[in-house]
């Protein structure tokens, strides 16, 4: 697979008969002077760079009159290219080769580098590169979600592996195009104790995912940072904004419209940097460098490899496919059965109704309010008699306050030893809804023992079809700990990403909080996703059939447990819009079962606004309506008059006649890995006006969604035209309008 330009001819002939593969070394050594703006790497990513500063770092400074030429994100400070790692020792292995890497030149900026690391190539599959680089001496944190091993040599791969002696770096070119799809020979490699850093050349600017953000779906390339870190926090628009899940997963489409993609399985606080070469940066401050490369060519063919590695989606039941409401607000079971009988006078279809913690005793888990709720049981039997299906909220925060055996879920947890603790040893003990809490370790061996005890037991008193897991990246209303967090690099790391949180415990546990496998700096952002695994695991042996399990975090084979909602969004039209990339994203992140809040979260909607969000919601993967009580009014489509019912029905209605059509797509996504809603490029990857368009999508290969996203300028719109959809023939494509 490798070989080496330096090397004698014959030693290049031995390998290539042995690995298949050739390299061409590249030169990488340019002076500043030579270095064009578009791949200047920062070497000073913490603010208030100094040319003192970024000259003891051995990096070029640019002048401020020069700067100000090329526009204010371009670094001041950038690495020259000409120091890192030396390739010393390089041998072949069964399934690729093993190298050994040397620190050769002044390293990080932060100290503790580790000076020797290891390199793993392996080929997995003719279409999938395996790159691990981690530390032999030492152990590090691997990310422990389940992947494919490798146990069968691959004797023709669609890439070609390449690296540079020194400084290192390596490269993957696609064999039949000789496209370079990625290329870490420029930056500075740097792999210090607390600090990760590597860089690639992107052979296009046709970039998506990297989630979870709220942005256009094409990702902009212009100097921009994407950090990455779970957390809790309503969701504004922009790269820069860390949300709920983690998704270190690129695709990209390359100019002759073949496409791959690059998954990075690391779990640590990050920050992505994308800049106009094209070219990315990872940052991470943990944990090690494990890659996979998938070479399509096409973008489905890229997500099913993709999906190969971290899990296919799991297969939601029939049900799960209808429409759903839901709001923070019903004070009362009363309120909750009139929202429920207005929908059925109003003729508009649904399958389940949902509850927010207002049914809850006190916001505590595993509860119902005897008196708001009084007859819980007894509703949910009579939704199951109407074909009807009911799903109740969770959060992780356990009540810790009540005293010993007045509830069961602490004390259970107590016996078990369940709880995560602080470095001390004693219990970490966070505020949330239900006053001073404690969260279960699902990463604990008997985590899953123990949430089985807690839901059995709920189960058998109210009958729920599914369970919504919230506040689980995980959040806490008090900033690590009711006591605060100890004096730590992991609390306060030498490099912080480019997060919103002041310090990483913001709004969550302390980083040295420890569980079963690991402290909270490496695991808090897989809580959500251990919790998923752990929830949908439960609900199985319970129902002992298929069910949903929805989920605020997420991470990679989140979607083989459970789907997602995008969380916290407002009503207004620019999140109607930005719903449309997010669904599909989480299409290409694995977690086709998805949706956002229909008509909004926070805010109150209008009328107007809510039709246009029904129509399109309608078409979301899950779709359903959700708002907090926060808000002026309820948002289900009854209590918004004629418009919105009349809106709502027809489109639900359309999505109920093409249930079929969506059981049958999540099948495929469920066996396959394909996408289930997707964007217009992965049907013509060869447009140049569909790379970036994220205004209409895709149900599979066949359907087309195009949504009224603007609001109607009086006397210029239609308003009674509310939604398009278009079906894909074998000669021609029929587009119905559907009016109000």
């Amino acid at each position: 697979v490798f070989s080496h330009a330096c090397m004698a001819q014959r030693r290049i002939a031995g390998l290539v008969l042995l690995l298949h593969v050739s390299i061409v070394e590249v030169d990488s050594n340019p002076s500043c002077a030579n270095v064009p703006v578009p791949l200047r790497f920062d070497c000073h990513p913490e603010q208030n760079a100094t040319e003192s500063n970024c000259q003891l770092r051995g990096c070029c400074w640019l002048a401020l009159d020069e700067k100000s030429l090329h526009g204010e994100a371009v670094p001041f400070c950038f690495y020259p290219g000409d120091s890192g790692y030396r390739v010393t020792d390089l041998q072949s292995t069964k399934f690729g080769l093993n190298a050994s890497l040397k620190l050769d030149s002044q390293g990080g900026p932060y100290g503790n580098d580790v000076k020797r690391l290891a390199m793993m190539v392996v080929m997995e599959t003719e279409t999938r590169l395996h790159v691990k680089i981690f530390d032999p001496s030492s152990e590090r944190f691997e990310v422990p979600i389940p992947t494919p091993p490798s146990n069968h040599k691959v004797f023709q791969t669609s890439y070609t592996v390449g690296y540079t002696e020194y400084p290192f770096g390596f490269s993957v070119t696609r064999n039949s195009t000789n496209t370079v799809v990625f290329n870490s020979s420029v930056g500075r490699f740097i792999f210090e104790d607390q600090f990760l850093q590597i860089s690639s050349i992107l052979p296009s600017f046709h970039l998506y995912g990297l989630g979870e953000h709220v942005a256009p779906l094409k990702l902009d390339l212009n100097w921009k940072v994407m950090s990455l870190f779970a957390r809790d926090r309503l969701t504004p628009e922009g790269e820069t904004h860390n949300l709920y899940g983690v998704h270190p997963f690129y695709l990209n489409i390359e100019n002759d419209g073949n496409a791959n993609g690059v998954f990075l399985l690391n779990s640590n606080a990050m920050d992505i940097v994308l800049q106009p070469a094209p070219a990315i940066t990872y940052r991470t401050i943990g944990g090690i460098l494990d890659f996979y490369i998938f070479l399509g060519p096409t973008p489905g063919d890229v997500i099913q490899q993709y999906t190969e590695v971290i899990g296919r989606t799991f297969m939601p039941p029939y049900w799960g496919l209808g429409f759903h409401l839901c709001r923070w607000g019903y004070r009362s079971l009363d309120s909750t059965r009139e929202v429920v009988r207005a929908m059925q006078l109003a003729g508009i279809p649904q399958d389940t109704q949902w509850n927010d913690i207002d049914y809850m005793d006190g916001s505590r888990d595993f509860t119902y309010n005897n008196y708001t709720f009084a007859g819980l049981p007894e509703f949910v039997e009579e939704l199951h008699r109407n074909g009807m299906h009911y799903v109740v909220i969770l959060d992780p925060g356990i009540s810790n306050s009540q005293g010993a055996g007045n509830y069961p879920p602490y004390d259970d947890g107590i016996k078990m030893d369940i709880f995560i603790k602080k470095a001390s040893g004693e219990l970490l003990v966070g505020r949330v809804w239900p006053g001073l809490t404690s969260f279960p370790d699902f990463f604990h061996p008997s985590a899953d023992e123990y949430w089985l005890e807690q839901i059995k037991t709920f189960h058998k008193k109210v009958p729920f079809d599914g369970l919504w897991i919230d506040m689980n990246e995980v959040s806490n209303f008090v900033n690590g700990d009711v006591v605060g967090c100890p004096s730590s690099t992991l609390e306060t790391p030498p490099y912080k990403p480019y997060m919103d949180n002041s310090q990483l415990y913001d709004g969550t546990l302390c980083m040295t909080a420890k569980t079963a496998i690991s402290t909270q700096y490496n695991v808090h952002s897989l809580y959500g996703y251990s919790e998923t695994v752990s929830t949908m695991k439960v609900l199985k042996t319970i129902l002992g059939k298929r069910s949903i399990v929805i989920s605020r975090s997420t991470y990679p084979n989140s979607g083989q447990h459970g789907g997602h909602w995008l969380g916290d969004n407002k009503s207004a039209w620019p999140d109607l819009y930005l719903s449309i990339p997010g669904i599909l994203n989480f299409n290409l992140f694995g977690i086709p079962f998805v949706g956002a809040d229909i008509c909004g979260f926070q805010l109150t909607t209008t009328v107007e606004l809510c039709a246009r969000w029904m129509q399109l919601g309608a078409f979301y993967p899950f779709s359903r309506n959700h708002n907090t009580k926060d808000t002026l009014q309820a948002q289900d489509p009854p209590s918004l008059g004629s418009l919105v019912v009349n809106a709502s029905r027809s489109a639900l209605l359309t999505r109920y006649s093409l249930l079929p059509y969506l059981y049958t797509l999540f099948h495929e996504a469920h066996v396959t890995g394909m996408t289930v809603a997707r964007p217009l490029l992965f049907e013509f990857p060869h447009d140049n006006e569909a790379l970036a368009l994220d205004r209409q999508f895709l149900w599979g290969s066949g359907l087309l969604i195009s949504p009224v996203l603007e609001e109607v300028v009086r006397g210029k719109g239609v308003m009674n035209v509310l939604l398009v959809v278009c079906l894909n023939g074998l000669h021609s494509c029929d587009c119905v309008v559907y009016r109000n």
